[in-house]
């Protein structure tokens, strides 16, 4: 499930724009602040999204439904369009790498109005699992940790100890790295 414990900060503040946004399949919770949140909107209102909440939570969702449903693409290119490595990075890569390269290559140059800028982590939710995200250049905190067949993500280790004291294998993610995770079947 997703959770989240505020309103909107730089938005207005009303029930439409509460997080958890969920549309079809998806629940999108996310903490940060979007400043691409204008060219975002309007790539999204050019495929037949209708931005009327204000929030850039209900951008990401749609944005989201976008490329998993609708352009077919996998939960790792999704976040290798939102949260694009950035183009030295990709350099890097293509001396190890070249196929990989080559794909992110075109995952950026497709979808360049899709990139997420500002500091944000988003945890997407969907039948049979969920994935969570921070930006490129981690200026939003993120920190996942496991116990037994449980998995726990939030802003701050804080939240997880509160949730499980003993959580195991802390960790923070490197920008831009998702963070996907699968239910075990029959496990609801």
């Amino acid at each position: 499930w997703t959770a989240h414990g505020r309103y909107p900060t730089n938005t207005p503040g009303w029930w439409g724009g509460a997080h958890p946004f969920a549309l079809l399949d998806y629940s999108v919770v996310h903490n940060g602040e979007i400043s691409s949140y204008d060219t975002n909107r309007r790539y999204m209102e050019m495929f037949g999204y209708r931005c009327n909440l204000q929030t850039d939570t209900e951008v990401i969702t749609y944005m989201a439904d976008y490329l998993l449903r609708r352009e077919g693409l996998s939960l790792r290119e999704t976040a290798s369009v939102i949260a694009a490595p950035f183009w030295s990075t990709i350099d890097k890569l293509a001396e190890k790498d070249s196929q990989q390269a080559e794909q992110l290559t075109y995952l950026r140059k497709v979808y360049p109005s899709l990139l997420i800028t500002g500091p944000f982590s988003i945890i997407l939710g969907f039948t049979g699992g969920l994935m969570a995200l921070n930006d490129r250049l981690k200026l939003r905190s993120m920190v996942v940790a496991s116990k037994d067949d449980k998995v726990f993500i939030a802003s701050e280790e804080s939240a997880i100890r509160v949730m499980e004291p003993n959580a195991e294998n802390v960790y923070a993610p490197m920008g831009g790295e998702p963070i996907i995770i699968h239910v075990k079947e029959g496990a609801y």
